[in-house]
């Protein structure tokens, strides 16, 4: 080891370690790449470790998307950006390879450091990189280069621009579709470099192409491109050049290409502007809500809140309500489930009459829909409605199914509901909630699934906290105490839980008199699992409680705790001790 020249040590460590049989070793090794270089500097980084990359290029793919990543991030490493250049040999190579993910990382790393390097720089060795990636004979390669043309582009002469846009051109009509998909993908990023005369002549009849393609995942792609590109051009433009292609897309042979339509509709609208989305795009949008396929109708179905923000109310009223209403009772649970999600969202578009007359009948059979995810969407979004219709509109019509939803069979909608609850008690004031809710917030203390006992005692906690102590002490502190003395245990752990919750919503005064007594009473109890609990909440309560209360009740309790035969009661009494004992030294 002493023999070792110490600056070779590094490289030499690194070699042993990429060319050792254990991938682990191989994958740290690459990972510290840039712990090697600094200890290298960055000449012989330059000289012998980069080169020594570029010829190891046939590893296992995790140790290739490392390599990928790390080189990135590599230009300090290497002497800054004058020296760039020295990167894109390795990452040129990790184009080729037949791992999507370690070709995807190579072309975001080759973007990092082509958007750092010089001019002429990238002019001399990046732009030949994208010209012999784009002409290589592995589909591979070609893949690769069209996701480069963006960073090259902008600095290259007028000529090579010709070029560059040319090759595009040829790699969107590419044998392979593999080869057709990347450059649909990555047209957007490359009609954003280019200037707006050739966008109009050479970008869009390169989208014409794709927008025909036989392929419908390169088709699908396009409709991707149909926003970028949209954004790009002059609304009139766009008028002429994407709204035709978009209306044909939405009426495609292919689910998935109307699927990726759905999707993309609202940011299309927003380029072409209101007046064509009138005429053309909302019989499209319709189309698209009463599609064959639940899919395109999920995914329709998922905007349709952002769909109406875009038109005025009339029209909405006019064309999406009927849709809306043929998808409350699709029969595809999914596509109820998503109109669920953003239903509540068209409230405020439509405003009060129209919400009330069209809207309310379908949010109430939405509640009452057989499967749960439908109607956990539609609590989770009852607030929006609340703004415009008012809480005694919504007490009337949705409280109801509200209440019935409490009970519902299954644990997750009742655990919706209790979450829901101290806003609703914020929205509907304290008279109406002790009238409809009190009741059902402590019948879920004693609910069967523990998610919903943990919910109900946090509830009890921000109930107290919205309504105030007095309030609850007159209306939950009484029931709870009273729930102590239940037969089943996994109750009584409950009320323990949800007084220590409540402690410090109450202040010590009440803690002191109602609370704690209840607490001491229990650490009698002859389940251990109460007793260790009863530790526990005499733990927090050391807090809010004056140091003689501490003194003369919880310390002597803790201390009979600590001499119990079960073990973990004795070891939650020994903490709570040990925190009396900070506390006082504290002091």
């Amino acid at each position: 080891m002493a023999m070792v020249d110490e600056p070779l040590y590094p490289i030499a460590v690194l070699i042993d370690e990429l060319k050792n049989e254990d991938i682990q070793l191989r994958l740290n090794s690459i990972r510290r790449l840039s712990t090697i270089a600094r200890a290298l500097g960055e000449e012989r980084t330059r000289k012998e470790l980069i080169p020594f990359l570029s010829e190891n290029n046939d590893d296992d793919d995790e140790v290739l998307l490392a390599m990928a990543e790390e080189l990135g991030v590599f230009i300090p490493y290497v002497g800054g950006v004058e020296h760039a250049n020295v990167l894109l040999p390795p990452l040129e190579t990790l184009c080729t390879v037949e791992e999507t993910c370690v070709r995807d990382k190579a072309v975001e790393s080759l973007c990092r450091v082509g958007a750092q390097m010089r001019e002429q720089d990238l002019v001399e060795y990046f732009i030949p990189l994208v010209k012999r990636l784009a002409a290589g004979e592995w589909f591979t390669a070609r893949v690769s280069s069209c996701g480069l043309f963006h960073i090259a582009y902008p600095s290259a002469p007028e000529t090579l621009k010709t070029e560059l846009r040319t090759i595009y051109s040829q790699l969107c009509q590419d044998d392979m579709p593999m080869v057709r998909r990347s450059a649909a993908s990555n047209l957007g990023k490359f009609a954003a470099s280019v200037e707006a005369a050739h966008l109009k002549t050479d970008i869009m009849s390169i989208f014409d192409d794709l927008t025909q393609d036989d392929q419908d995942s390169v088709r699908l792609l396009a409709v991707e491109g149909c926003a970028a590109l949209g954004k790009l051009l002059e609304p009139q433009d766009c008028v002429a050049h994407i709204l035709p292609v978009i209306v044909n897309f939405s009426q495609d042979k292919s689910w998935r290409v109307r699927y990726m339509v759905a999707n993309q509709l609202y940011e299309l609208c927003e380029a072409v502007g209101p007046e064509p989305t009138r005429s053309d795009l909302v019989p499209a949008y319709v189309r698209l809500l009463r599609d064959n396929e639940a899919e395109v109708r999920i995914a329709a179905a998922g905007k349709v809140t952002k769909f109406c923000r875009i038109l005025n109310p009339e029209l909405a009223i006019q064309h999406i309500l009927p849709c809306v209403k043929e998808l409350s009772t699709d029969s595809s649970q999914h596509v109820r489930s998503a109109l669920a999600s953003v239903i509540m969202g068209i409230a405020p578009v439509l405003g009060k009459d129209a919400t009330i007359e069209q809207l309310l009948p379908i949010f109430l059979s939405l509640l009452k829909d057989e499967f749960p995810d439908v109607r956990l969407n539609i609590i989770s979004k009852l607030d929006q409605v609340n703004q415009v219709i008012g809480i005694d509109l919504l007490s009337q019509s949705l409280l109801p199914a509200i209440v019935e939803l409490a009970e519902d069979r299954h644990w997750r909608v009742r655990l919706a509901i209790i979450e829901y609850i101290p806003l609703l008690a914020s929205q509907l004031g304290v008279g109406f909630f002790d009238d409809k809710l009190g009741a059902l917030c402590m019948q879920w203390l004693k609910d069967k699934v523990y998610s919903i006992r943990d919910a109900a005692a946090n509830n009890v906690k921000r109930l107290a906290e919205e309504f105030g102590p007095d309030w609850a002490m007159q209306h939950i502190i009484p029931q709870v105490l009273d729930m102590i003395n239940s037969p089943h245990y996994l109750y009584r752990m409950t009320i323990l839980h949800a007084i220590s919750l409540l402690a410090p919503v109450m202040g010590s005064e009440i803690t002191c008199s109602k609370l704690l007594p209840v607490v001491i009473n229990a650490s009698k109890d002859r389940v251990p699992n109460i007793k260790f609990n009863v530790a526990k909440v005499l733990q927090s309560l050391i807090p809010i409680l004056d140091e003689s209360v501490v003194e003369k009740t919880i310390r002597p309790c803790l201390v009979e705790l600590s001499e119990d035969p079960d073990v973990d009661v004795r070891f939650f009494a020994t903490q709570a001790l040990q925190s009396i004992n900070q506390v006082m030294m504290s002091i």
